[in-house]
């Protein structure tokens, strides 16, 4: 493959849609193979937009706006990091002859829990827990009688666990319909979701670059509130289970198409494994392969992307933990002890311009036995704090 220099008449263009945390260690990625990089996003000064050689400010959701940001640009590859953004701009965008990543169904289908979960359930025949889905408050109290509690609550479209609920009892419906408004996107219709009984939850990193399929380790995680707070690769589990969890990756990703990586979630119960979500992108659990693997999840994106060999080497184990905020602050702070750097620790700071209660600021990295990396990441993410 030719690379060539940004800023020229024949750079090679990424245009990230979403420029957080996880879009900015994309950009870096880009940097580092020539890439012309232009960072799109709702607010000024988001992460990627610190790392790339233009940004834009838009609202997301507007078609018409992407469109133009999209034609003045004329990216190579358009990378969607987020899900509350225009899926009728990326169709169009694709019909004009811009390549979107992995592709526009892909995307819509994954940005909408109601079309991603009757594809993997309905189409492709995945085992998952039973759901239904409403949209009315009373629609909610007899859809959860039948689920049975407790049940798990979520807005078809929504981002980073904002309007999940775990719905324990019914003088619990109203408070969790309530907290289904807080979501980022659409929150008119919800998925009601049965309580899978599991043992865990993964994520199954899966990278096709048009001619292979890789999968990383399987990333275990903690959840606190539908948001990662903690997570740790590899994940322990059976063969039988490690390989039923490859498979089910491999046929939603093979139903989605397209080049790039996807997250893919799944609860394991024993050797049995369920379908829960996918995201066509760097996963935030994943950001633990920063420490893990020669290629993290976001280099292999790249990777995949321009069609490039996904080879790669798991260094050993290892845990990340996530630094929220515990304050608002327009000017934010993040006060890191000199011990998270070390030998084997480090952290990752993402320079968000706002900080909010809830909102994820910086990420601790540990490499060691995997037990005692998450038991370290446990004791040094205490260690940072809002200044």
């Amino acid at each position: 493959m030719q690379f060539s220099a940004p800023l020229k008449s024949n750079s090679k263009k990424v245009m990230l849609l979403g420029s957080g945390e996880l879009g900015k260690e994309v950009a870096i990625e880009a940097q580092r193979l020539g890439l012309e990089v232009i960072a799109v996003d709702r607010y000024q000064n988001a992460p990627a937009h610190h790392v790339a050689h233009r940004s834009y400010v838009v609202n997301m959701q507007d078609k018409d706006a992407l469109l133009e940001i999209i034609q003045r640009e004329k990216p190579d590859y358009i990378l969607p990091e987020i899900e509350a953004i225009s899926i009728d701009a990326l169709f169009a965008a694709e019909d004009k002859g811009y390549n979107v990543i992995p592709n526009a169904s892909a995307v819509s289908k994954t940005m909408n829990r109601k079309n991603i979960r009757t594809f993997a359930a309905e189409v492709l025949g995945l085992k998952t827990g039973s759901y239904e889905f409403v949209t009315t408050e009373d629609g909610l109290r007899e859809a959860s009688k039948r689920m049975g509690y407790p049940c798990v609550i979520k807005p078809v479209m929504s981002s980073s666990g904002h309007g999940q609920s775990v719905l324990k009892c019914e003088e619990d419906v109203s408070k969790s319909w309530e907290i289904a408004k807080e979501a980022r996107g659409d929150a008119s219709e919800l998925i009601v979701e049965a309580f899978v009984d599991f043992d865990y939850e993964i994520t199954m990193l899966t990278a096709r670059n048009g001619k292979e399929t890789v999968f990383c380790e399987p990333i275990g995680h903690e959840q606190r509130d539908g948001d990662y707070v903690f997570s740790w690769q590899p994940m322990q589990m059976s063969e039988v289970a490690k390989q039923k969890s490859q498979d089910m990756a491999k046929t939603i990703t093979d139903g989605l198409g397209g080049r790039g990586l996807f997250g893919v979630e799944l609860f394991i119960k024993g050797d049995e494994v369920y379908f829960s979500e996918v995201s066509p992108r760097p996963h935030d659990t994943g950001m633990v392969t920063l420490i893990t693997q020669s290629q993290s999840e976001f280099a292999l994106h790249l990777r995949a992307v321009l069609g490039l060999p996904l080879g790669f080497t798991f260094y050993g184990d290892g845990a990340s933990a996530a630094f929220k905020s515990t304050k608002h602050n327009f000017a934010p702070v993040v006060d890191v002890d000199d011990s998270l750097f070390s030998d084997n620790s480090f952290v990752r700071v993402f320079s968000k311009p706002e900080a909010h209660e809830g909102r994820r600021l910086a990420v601790a990295l540990v490499f060691d036995d995997v037990e005692k990396a998450l038991e370290k990441s446990r004791e040094l993410i205490k260690k940072v704090r809002d200044a």
